[in-house]
């Protein structure tokens, strides 16, 4: 289990810097920007509660202030100031140390999903599915970023820890333990409280057979309301900017990534985020595991109650995105693994070989295709085009010149240039000026006015003549133009600012070698 943890940590430490000291992911800065916008304000009001990602924002704004704690006692930095001051010019500072924090939960992932494999079999089941949740691909990519999903595994995973002590032995104790998990999954992100399903559905299992297991079933109920209220105070105390979040993350389409009803969602999430991480082998070594598994009482009512209510959210809603399937990625790996038991016992049986040998030696194979995924995605995410367009301008564009950019490009920040980035009704706004002010996310917030996206798609008409420049970097522009019919406003802001502009470069990600979004860097008039 050593080997596989240190495994699982190598594979995440791996790359985990990536487009540093730019800002790839669109999502991150949000989180970050809370945290600190909390530590500058002395105030434990995140202001923010989209996922909620309250313990998230609460975990990082402790991981900042040692990190500007040790840089001042180290002399790095004269004061509080100072380290402010360089974390607006290079957030690496802080996004680094934030990263590691989410690469500890994702191998927190793995030591769990080891413990409910020995709990719900043996320890060579444990072993099998942390194996496989160490190589996945998909899990080691999110255990890089940072956002909630990877956090909200680690509680889903305690809870279902509780789930099956419940099923085994129905301690009040263990109902208390699951109720906890729940509070705190859900204070991290609103769909990981599906967990609560499989503590209740153990508890219901034991209440055919048991007296008082009603009082506990209402003891884990309140306990989850508690601890989520706990951990998150503000859900109540600042409702109003809870119900106006909950409405923006409610949104029907989104550029990339609309939805096209549950069935073709599932069919998805099956062929892409999963069948990448799992292999064809995998796959189908899962959906035998996941049969197998529906047999087995203790299973079936404590570990995949929560599983199915999950899937059947991700895929009910109007969007789809790969990060969501992050949670289920430990149980499809258990999946494979007790498809893999299974099928070693089967031919023990037959060939009379022994069952531990045969069992790593598939699994060894089936790891091939596994692991060529990983470092595959790991090499893409070191070579990103938005890097690749930040080379080009180094390249290319004159100092002085201005740039207008899409995406955190805070590599080009020290150069030459003058940087423009846009923010919906403020129109495009000098990023060095804007940086010096120590603008805050609840600022930027204001101005995106609930638009799903930063970029010029979702600037106001009015200020679109702030946006010219003699150099344009649009990262979102093909996402619009591949759903006109959908996105016709925001494609017309695009095409009034390209009008009689020069197209100067084209860069596209080159599956195997590069990713990122399509780049278009245009010279205009």
């Amino acid at each position: 289990m050593l080997a596989v943890l240190l495994l699982a940590l190598g594979l995440r430490l791996h790359g985990v810097g990536f487009g540093l000291p730019a800002l790839n992911d669109p999502d991150e800065p949000l989180f970050v920007m809370t945290a600190l916008d909390m530590l500058r304000d002395h105030s434990l009001n995140p202001g923010w509660f989209g996922h909620p990602a309250t313990t998230t924002l609460y975990c990082l704004a402790a991981i900042f202030y040692l990190t500007g704690a040790i840089g001042i006692a180290t002399g790095r930095f004269a004061d509080a100031h100072a380290f402010a001051g360089a974390v607006y010019a290079d957030p690496g500072i802080i996004f680094l140390p934030g990263r590691l924090f989410i690469v500890a939960c994702g191998v927190a992932c793995v030591w769990l999903i080891y413990r409910i494999g020995t709990r719900i079999g043996d320890r060579r089941l444990g072993l099998l599915a942390a194996f496989f949740l160490a190589i996945n691909a998909v899990h080691i990519e999110y255990s890089q970023i940072i956002r909630t999903d990877v956090q909200a595994s680690v509680f889903m995973l305690l809870g279902t820890l509780s789930a099956i002590a419940i099923a085994q032995d129905g301690r009040r104790r263990d109902y208390v333990l699951a109720g906890i998990c729940v509070g705190l999954a859900c204070a991290t992100k609103w769909p990981a409280a599906m967990i609560l399903a499989s503590p209740l559905c153990a508890g219901l299992m034991r209440w055919r057979h048991e007296r008082g297991v009603p009082v506990d079933l209402v003891l884990l109920g309140l306990v989850s309301v508690a601890t989520l209220f706990v951990a998150s105070p503000y859900l109540l105390l600042d409702y109003p900017t809870v119900l106006q979040d909950l409405v923006g993350e409610a949104r029907p389409v989104h550029p990339g990534a609309t939805g096209a009803g549950f069935l073709a969602n599932l069919a998805w999430y099956v062929s892409h985020p999963l069948l990448r991480s799992l292999g064809a082998g995998g796959l189908l070594l899962a959906a035998l595991g996941l049969a197998g598994m529906a047999r087995d009482t203790r299973i079936r009512w404590a570990v995949l109650p929560a599983c199915l209510a999950f899937l059947v959210l991700i895929c009910s809603q109007a969007l789809l995105w790969e990060r969501w399937i992050v949670p289920l990625l430990p149980f499809a790996a258990l999946a494979m693994a007790y498809g893999l038991h299974m099928a070693a016992g089967a031919v023990s049986r037959v060939t009379r070989l022994r069952e531990g040998p045969f069992a790593w030696g598939a699994a060894l194979l089936l790891a091939i295709p596994m692991l060529h995924a990983t470092w595959t995605s790991a090499e893409e995410r070191l070579h990103d085009t938005r890097q690749m367009a930040a080379s080009w301008v180094r390249a290319h564009v004159p100092p002085g010149a201005t740039i207008l950019v899409e995406h955190a490009a805070f590599d080009l920040f020290q150069g030459p240039w003058q940087l423009r980035f846009p923010i919906g009704s403020a129109g495009c706004v000098d990023v060095r000026q804007a940086l010096g002010g120590r603008i805050r996310y609840s600022r930027v917030e204001k101005l995106r006015a609930g638009s799903p996206v930063v970029d010029i798609g979702y600037v106001a008409p009015a200020r679109l003549a702030t946006c010219r420049a003699d150099y344009a970097i649009f990262s979102h522009y093909d996402r619009y133009a591949a759903d006109g019919a959908t996105f016709g406003p925001q494609l017309a802001r695009y095409r009034a600012l390209m009008r009689n502009g020069e197209v100067r470069a084209n860069i596209r990600p080159a599956p195997g070698h590069s990713s990122g979004p399509d780049i278009l860097i245009i010279r205009l008039r």
